[in-house]
């Protein structure tokens, strides 16, 4: 993505002149209705009144999104993409103008802008576009005359077209427009107050964390952690945007915790073990008897890769003949049915026996940049989960993290063992 910062004013912050800038960022269970808009008013006031040039980004009003979809639904059975993205953007625009209608109603200078108007300019992959440029511009000058900056998030501009970024877009859009005027900090609002060890319905004893690596907190985001979404991560970190997540449910003039995402070099006391992370959405294919031969392996995984499948664990593992392997891998779980159909239809090419299938499995995954320097780290996890006997299907390692698929029975179980075991609920 090409940032146009320099033409917004960047150079001007980063040599002591003018105001610091920042984003802030609400989801549609912050804007749910008038009274919420209002008290999002009270905190951008409270940043305004503390020195700060405020752009603000805003969702739609929660459950909004699904209702447009589901008029563009009952619109057509086959409908246009294009005109998708005209209805299902409308919903942030009415946030945009309401909560700029109740900034200016506390005597606090507010424009509302969409994204065409900035303009946000993204590749024309209508309802999952990706942002490829922001000039800035148009939002200093409005810095410049004392203007708090809503925008619509979630949207942007393809030729003359609108588009939409996908779900969980408007984070996207803060942490790129953050990129994009040079704020010193993207402030992510949402119903929690930060990032946890692991999810705490699971373990009552999971703690926010102050501050977490951008790589750990984008193997969270991949793995089932539903705080941010993952193209956001991948703005913040290739764009070094410090992000803050925390609660738009806090009182807005007390004190604000969180859970700051910053370089790892920001962090003092790095441990091994971050978090634990895991996701339900998951499922498991094996085929057996596949012929052990050169390109077997592409004539499984591309058909996949180009029906837009991911592919993630995968387990190979050969017969003692060494005439044929059993190859086991994962895929989501909304993609099931129809990964098993594109397997069974080129059956014959690839050269496999039969395909076993199964939905009751679950990833579960412990993220941390400690691991670079631990050796043993998955290792003491295997040992534990094999003594609360919870066998593992298929692992997968990186740099930072190790991930098990195990039975869903045992998730709970296993999340619980884990974090005690890397002392995530020491207090």
């Amino acid at each position: 993505m090409s940032i146009a910062a320099a033409k917004s004013g960047t150079a001007e912050k980063s040599s002591g002149a003018g105001k610091p800038r920042l984003v802030m960022k609400f989801g549609g269970t912050s804007v749910a209705n008038m009274d919420r808009v209002r008290n999002v008013a009270r905190h951008v006031a409270r940043e305004r009144a503390a020195g700060y040039d405020v752009a603000v980004v805003v969702s739609a009003m929660s459950g909004k999104t699904n209702e447009l979809v589901a008029w563009c639904q009952d619109a057509a059975k086959v409908y246009s993409p294009r005109e998708y993205d005209v209805v299902v953007s409308s919903g942030e625009q009415v946030t945009a103008g309401l909560l700029a209608m109740t900034l200016m109603g506390r005597s606090i200078p507010a424009r509302s802008w969409l994204g065409w108007q900035i303009p946000i300019r993204t590749s024309d992959a209508h309802g999952a576009a990706r942002i490829e440029e922001i000039d800035g511009a148009p939002l200093a000058e409005g810095f410049v005359r004392g203007e708090v900056a809503v925008v619509a998030g979630f949207q942007g501009l393809a030729g003359d077209g609108i588009t939409t970024l996908g779900r969980g877009g408007s984070d996207t859009s803060a942490v790129a427009i953050a990129a994009a005027i040079g704020a010193e900090r993207c402030d992510i609002y949402t119903d929690v107050d930060g990032v946890y060890t692991t999810d705490p319905r699971i373990v009552p004893k999971a703690r926010r964390l102050d501050r977490i690596a951008f790589e750990e907190m984008l193997e969270m985001a991949s793995l089932g952690a539903k705080v941010l979404q993952v193209r956001s991560v991948e703005l913040a970190m290739t764009h070094k945007v410090k992000t803050f997540v925390r609660s738009s449910f806090d009182d807005p003039d007390a004190p604000q915790p969180g859970t700051l995402m910053c370089d790892e070099e920001d962090i003092v006391e790095q441990p091994i073990v971050t978090g634990i992370a895991f996701a339900r959405d998951e499922a498991q294919i094996t085929l057996k008897r596949v012929a052990d031969r050169p390109g077997v392996a592409a004539a499984i995984f591309l058909p996949l890769a180009e029906a837009n499948i991911n592919v993630d664990m995968i387990v190979q593992v050969a017969s003692d003949d060494g005439a044929a392997t059993d190859m086991t891998f994962t895929v989501p779980g909304a993609e099931f049915e129809r990964a098993k159909a594109i397997l069974t239809r080129t059956q014959s090419e690839i050269g496999f026996a039969s395909l076993h299938g199964a939905r009751d499995v679950v990833k579960i995954s412990a993220i941390g940049v400690g691991m670079r320097s631990h050796a043993g780290v998955a290792a003491k996890a295997f040992k534990a989960l094999a003594d609360k006997g919870i066998n593992i299907r298929a692992i997968t390692t990186s740099e930072i993290k190790f991930s098990v698929l195990i039975d869903e029975a045992y998730t709970e179980l296993a999340v619980r063992t884990l974090h005690s075991l890397y002392g995530l609920d020491q207090i």
